[in-house]
């Protein structure tokens, strides 16, 4: 029996030094159990996926009744980032499965959206601030679009 079972005074918000001791053996004794860096990264990608799918969503809807000669392509080349956003999902949520990790929203802030990583058994708080989010949908919607680019280039030659 550990120091910690049995005791209700590690509900508090203080944590004693031999219980940081503890924790610390604990992720040294099994350091595969606890999240990567790279698991990390998916997780952040599976959670901005949908909020780019959204943002896809609402430009498409903005584009269908405009009278703009290009229409048709701009809907094509939404739709084919749609599709692009729906298979980097499927791929992600299969990959974790696999690794056992789900993630589920858990609250929002003014400023911050936290989410619950379930992790080999272990329980973490995964925060991302507003900032962040808008900063990586970008450089994630720019990918997709250079993406995209590339595939007309190269079909055009």
């Amino acid at each position: 029996m550990s120091k910690l079972e049995g005791n209700e005074r590690w509900k508090t918000k203080m944590i004693m030094t031999e219980h940081v001791e503890q924790y610390e053996e604990q992720q040294r004794e099994n350091p595969d159990k606890m999240i990567t860096m790279e698991e990390r990264t998916m997780v952040r990608d599976l959670i901005l996926l949908p909020y780019i799918d959204t943002m896809v969503s609402k430009s498409l809807k903005e584009i269908e009744p405009s009278s703009n000669i290009l229409k048709r392509a701009y809907l094509m080349a939404g739709q084919a980032i749609q599709r692009r956003i729906m298979l980097d999902t499927y791929q992600l949520q299969k990959e974790l499965k696999q690794r056992n990790i789900r993630v589920l929203a858990d609250e929002q802030e003014e400023f911050l959206v936290y989410y619950k990583i379930f992790c080999r058994g272990y329980q973490e708080r995964f925060g991302l601030t507003r900032d962040v989010m808008r900063t990586e949908i970008s450089l994630r919607l720019t990918k997709y679009t250079a993406e995209l680019g590339a595939i007309l280039k190269d079909h055009l030659k």
